[in-house]
């Protein structure tokens, strides 16, 4: 099971996590030997990231425990957190980490007062962080590669391996600069050429020569927000799974995309009972 971006609404996850069948009623595991992928931006925009972030960790332990799996990836806000650009981080959040204002003393004069207690958890190697540096930027699970923006042949051929230690490293504060392939436009956090509704050949291109490259059948990917739901390109190698599920977006039911051996389908919480074939066809 494939799940979008969060942005900070516990609600929003829950459903989620409900309608993939990972969850029952208290936040229990249930999924067995399930496994859910969610691909970033957990954080920002919503008032209960450190919610979202305290839930994600206990259910990765609780899956691990009953034989299924929960990958959770960095996205570009968890890592724009860590580089103190709280630009999107809603004012009850910032109370949410007042508790480690305390151990913030070397931070002061650097940040606002009140940001003190976030930057303390999310300064590179502090207590946040390290939760964060033991998640995957890239991640093939099954013959499915995942990544928040997308992943192009450049980052193959850079070491999708490297990128996630580069990225791990600096959240658990090992070295001091974010590497440019994290920080750039083009980057697999940051890159928006497979969330355009029209998506062109030389696109479509790209995705096959990355699937080839690492042996995977579809690329699944977040970040750009689908205002039609989950959708498919390049005749289902590309899913893009955004889909505003954070109450800042507005009220929208929560969408999951199920992988199976068999392929792709859509879960729709709006449409309760069906499911329908991702095959969308948007682009080439």
């Amino acid at each position: 099971m494939a799940i979008g971006d969060i942005h900070g609404d516990l609600t929003a996850l829950r459903g989620a996590l409900r309608l993939a069948g990972a969850i029952d009623s208290d936040d229990r595991w249930i999924g067995k030997d399930l496994t859910v992928v969610q691909t970033g931006d957990q954080v920002d925009r919503g008032d209960q990231d450190r919610e979202v972030l305290d839930v994600l960790e206990r259910l990765e332990a609780s899956a691990k425990a009953a034989g299924g799996a929960v990958h959770v990836l960095i996205g570009n806000h968890e890592l724009m957190n860590a580089r103190f650009d709280f630009r999107y981080v809603t004012r009850k959040s910032f109370a949410s980490f007042d508790d480690f204002s305390s151990s913030a003393s070397k931070l002061a004069g650097h940040v606002p007062d009140a940001e003190l207690g976030r930057a303390s958890a999310f300064m590179p190697g502090a207590s946040y962080a390290l939760k964060l540096s033991r998640h995957l930027t890239v991640a093939l699970v099954g013959d499915s590669l995942f990544a928040h923006a997308g992943v192009q042949p450049a980052h193959v051929d850079y070491g999708l391996d490297r990128i996630n230690r580069e990225a791990s490293a600096f959240l658990a504060g090992k070295i001091r600069e974010l590497p440019a392939v994290l920080s750039a436009e083009s980057g697999p956090v940051w890159m928006r050429d497979y969330g355009s509704p029209e998506v062109g050949e030389a696109t479509c291109e790209a995705v096959g020569r990355v699937l080839a490259q690492v042996g995977a059948k579809r690329l699944i990917v977040g970040h750009t927000v689908q205002e039609h739901g989950i959708s498919s390109a390049c005749q289902e190698r590309l899913f893009r799974i955004d889909v505003g599920l954070s109450a800042f977006y507005g009220a929208k039911a929560p969408q999951v995309l199920e992988v199976t051996a068999g392929g792709a389908r859509i879960l729709d919480a709006a449409k309760p009972g069906k499911s329908r074939d991702s095959a969308l066809h948007s682009s080439p």
